[in-house]
């Protein structure tokens, strides 16, 4: 199955990072393409971008300063598919991603993300480090296998707008 292309251009504001494509968004070929991920709902109506957009349009976001990328890129019907070699290989890859596109802030979208990627475990919203000169920041998942309801991701999306607002465009 073919993967997602990264949506990236260097000195973006803001790169949004997800766990791995879902084989639905693999084969539609968008991202956040599955049936109940709340992404592009919440990107749209926390003010991340100024107009709304679907999984048909991601190639957009990079009109708004936006790329998408994943930690890892090989689809899979859950995460629990994926090795832990596939995460040690996509902390590299993403890093060199990072450090090569520098934008100004980095959303990892899903606590588990971030944790896989950093090695060590941490809380939702904005973290204390940064990665590559990069605000880093904490999204609940979108995934509508998150249990989290829809009011607690709008709260963490509208800090992340926040933050954005905070470093300009």
């Amino acid at each position: 199955m073919k993967t997602l292309p990264d949506h990236l251009r260097k000195g973006m504001k803001l790169v949004v990072v997800g766990c791995n494509p879902g084989e639905r968004s693999a084969r539609v070929g968008h991202y956040y393409a599955g049936r109940g991920n709340e992404f592009w709902s919440l990107l749209y109506e926390s003010g991340v971008i100024p107009e709304p957009l679907t999984y048909n349009d991601d190639r957009r976001v990079v009109e708004f300063g936006i790329g998408l990328t994943d930690l890892v890129k090989r689809p899979s019907k859950g995460v629990d598919d994926l090795g832990r070699e596939e995460f040690a290989e996509g902390r590299v890859l993403l890093a060199q991603k990072l450090e090569e596109y520098r934008p100004r802030v980095v959303a990892f979208n899903g606590k588990m993300v971030y944790e896989r990627f950093s090695g060590r475990p941490c809380m939702l919203g904005l973290q204390k480090e940064k990665l590559y000169g990069a605000v880093v920041f904490v999204l609940p998942s979108t995934s509508g296998l998150n249990a989290k309801g829809s009011g607690v991701k709008m709260r963490y999306f509208k800090r992340l707008t926040a933050v954005l607002k905070r470093i300009g465009n």
